[in-house]
């Protein structure tokens, strides 16, 4: 049965479900951030995924790719799957900008978090989850 690492649960917002993963904000409004988790009990590396679920998770992170791309008009798009403090399967998607506090380096282990306001991540929600509409399950969005 799939469950959701504590950690990630607690350093993010649920958008929504895709056809395999969930969609989560992660709550740093330094960054534009998604990550999706596939909805796949015991899953720590994507070699672990059938060839079936490794194509969907790999569209699944494209169609995130370009709605953030498009959303922030980023000048680059980070990807990676790391789980070295999280062991649970995940794909991080940021949008890095050439003005943000950490360009060129990478975003992880880097500065504090700074968690979005009230009016600010529902603001941030309600747009992700317009963007990403057409993809997510309609009966799994979240807040709508």
């Amino acid at each position: 049965m799939f469950e959701m690492d504590k950690r990630l649960a607690g350093d993010t917002v649920v958008l929504g479900d895709f056809a395999l993963s969930r969609v989560l904000l992660m709550n740093d409004s330094r960054y534009p951030w998604l990550i999706l988790v596939p909805r796949i009990a015991d899953a720590s590396e994507v070699f672990e995924l059938s060839a079936e679920q490794q194509q969907q998770l790999w569209q699944e992170t494209n169609t995130v790719a370009q709605v953030l791309n498009s959303a922030f008009n980023a000048d680059k798009i980070n990807i990676a799957t790391l789980g070295n403090v999280v062991k649970q399967l995940h794909m991080h998607i940021v949008v890095r900008m050439q003005n943000d506090e950490q360009w060129p380096a990478p975003v992880w282990g880097r500065g504090a978090a700074q968690p979005y306001t009230e009016g600010a991540l529902v603001e941030i929600r309600e747009r992700l989850q317009a963007a990403l509409a057409a993809h997510l399950l309609a009966d799994n969005k979240v807040g709508l």
